[in-house]
């Protein structure tokens, strides 16, 4: 350590007021934090290049400080899946620091990294309240039945009006409209489940039929159009 000629001549006057760092929730405790392995938590947050082409939500498990789960999350740019896919190598393993401040490949990475950073030091964790935590593995919660990202597409014109084309609950193969060509309801297939099926040895056919459902009052639409072609 290095001091200037000023500070060396200064009298050293004795600090009296002791201030610890405000306590905050984690996994149902109240944690004066002061190095990065005091931090604990499950948490999500979004992110977003420069452009806004695409966007990211990411979803960390951290324990004493270090990224035990990682789930990476994204949308809207073709290159960013590829970004993921190194991300979710990446993250594990680091501590939330080193994961700050390492390369994520993509600008919307990085940046829900940054948010959930703030997040997670601050005690604003969804696991804060939660005693001992969220078990690793939790992450995958979000995702349900065949563990896959829960997207909502829409498309719509003044001219031609609305398209839904993936929901919740699966891809929309069509949607019904009423007497006034309002939509009342949609016609979808769980991809998830379908393939869930197809692995386990169901013929295609059989699975894609077995696993359409439909929404609202899909049965009483008096018109039913295929949002992607009509």
């Amino acid at each position: 350590m290095q001091y200037s000629r000023e500070v060396q001549e200064m009298y050293c006057v004795a600090k009296g007021a002791k201030h610890d760092p405000a306590p905050i929730p984690e996994e149902g405790k109240w944690v004066k934090s002061k190095e990065i392995k005091d931090i604990n938590g499950l948490t999500h947050g979004v992110g977003w290049c420069a452009p806004q082409q695409g966007a990211c939500k990411l979803t960390l498990n951290v324990k004493n400080g270090v990224i035990e789960e990682a789930l990476v999350e994204t949308l809207g740019c073709s290159g960013m899946t590829h970004s993921a896919a190194m991300a979710s190598e990446i993250l594990p393993g680091k501590t939330i620091l080193e994961a700050l401040n390492s390369d994520l490949v993509c600008d919307a990475i990085n940046t829900a990294m940054r948010e959930l950073f703030l997040q997670i030091v601050y005690g604003r964790t969804q696991s804060a309240f939660s005693e001992d935590g969220l078990p690793i593995g939790a992450g995958l919660e979000d995702l349900g039945k065949g563990l896959r990202t829960q997207v909502g597409t829409m498309y719509g014109t003044k001219a031609k009006g609305p398209r839904y084309l993936e929901m919740a609950e699966g891809y929309v193969l069509a949607i019904g409209l009423d007497a006034n060509d309002e939509i009342i309801g949609y016609k979808f297939v769980s991809l998830g489940k379908m393939m869930d099926a197809i692995k386990k040895g169901e013929d295609p056919k059989s699975a894609y039929e077995k696993n359409i459902s439909t929404y609202g009052r899909f049965d009483e639409a008096v018109k039913v159009i295929d949002p992607r072609h009509e």
